[in-house]
């Protein structure tokens, strides 16, 4: 317990840290964390893209294997959610804002501003932006965190352990090293990159429902709106948290996944329904006999087309 407590306060205080430094100099706080994922994303892009297809290769062969028989829990556990459920949150924290905004703006954005490779607005780049967002949103992204998540399960449920990241590694560094100096700056940095990315959700998030409910409603399109549902969304995570999983966090996302049902029948409603399903089917065999080359695609010697992975 000790150990946790201490893991809160060192991210409380980095986290505290990053937010007055942005609230100070939001423009230099910008430009060094602009320059870090470039650095990344030119240097080490080769190495992302490979730990990732190896944690999907990894995935397929657990669920085939005998490994995949391992319950995540005791012998006599039984599961606290019924299927359904489990697959709703799931699903709702692993898509969340994206399910209704990114998924219809990321291949409009790959077709028309941006493209991965084809004249922007041609016929091959609207089949190649719908071809890449079935690969960003696709089994890829799944796999990393079903192994997170298979690792932290079992540590958690099958061997009684801290749900910490530290506490996962014991086996590879010992148990000493993960109680002491570098066991702490690892649980750190997991804490941080998770506050960091529910932050960033949150924001993009807020200005996508502003800008929804001024074109919707005619309200303000401004800071203090954003500030207002930010606000909201805020209060409803932490009362959905507080409640519990077996209470908020599964209701919510039952309502989530019933929302996202009847957004897919209104769309089918009202079309263009023929479009949409041969578009679709015509997507999934190019996502499916592209896989590969865009799993593993870094065009190295064509500047334009990698500034685009980058991106």
């Amino acid at each position: 317990m000790k150990s946790v407590t201490k893991v809160f306060w060192y991210s409380l205080a980095v986290c505290t840290a990053v937010v007055i430094w942005g609230a100070i100099s939001p423009g230099a706080l910008e430009s060094i964390t602009n320059t870090i994922t470039t650095f990344i994303s030119v240097n080490f892009g080769w190495y992302y893209l490979l730990i990732v297809m190896l944690m999907l290769i990894f995935s397929v062969y657990l669920i085939f294997s005998k490994y995949g028989k391992i319950k995540l829990g005791k012998e006599h556990d039984k599961p606290e959610f019924s299927l359904p459920s489990w697959f709703a949150m799931l699903f709702s924290a692993g898509m969340g804002m994206g399910l209704v905004f990114w998924t219809t703006a990321e291949p409009v954005s790959h077709a028309f501003l941006t493209t991965p490779g084809a004249e922007t607005g041609s016929e091959q780049a609207i089949k190649d932006g719908l071809k890449f967002s079935f690969f960003h949103w696709g089994v890829h992204a799944w796999a990393v965190y079903g192994i997170v998540a298979l690792v932290l399960a079992y540590f958690k449920f099958y061997r009684d352990t801290p749900g910490l990241i530290s506490a996962t590694l014991v086996p590879l560094f010992g148990k000493d090293a993960m109680e002491g100096i570098a066991g702490k700056l690892i649980d750190v940095l997991a804490v941080v990159a998770t506050i960091f990315g529910v932050a960033a959700t949150l924001g993009f998030g807020s200005g996508q429902i502003t800008g929804g409910l001024s074109f919707l409603f005619g309200t303000p399109d401004s800071f203090s709106v954003q500030i207002i549902v930010l606000v909201v969304a805020t209060l409803l995570f932490i009362v959905s948290a507080w409640s519990g999983i077996g209470r908020g966090i599964k209701y919510l996302s039952n309502i989530n996944m019933g929302l996202a049902f009847v957004l897919l029948l209104l769309l089918f409603i009202v079309g263009p329904t023929l479009y949409i399903l041969n578009m679709f089917t015509n997507t999934l065999g190019n996502y499916i006999s592209d896989f590969f080359d865009m799993s593993l695609r870094l065009a190295p010697l064509d500047n334009d087309n990698r500034g685009w992975i980058n991106s």
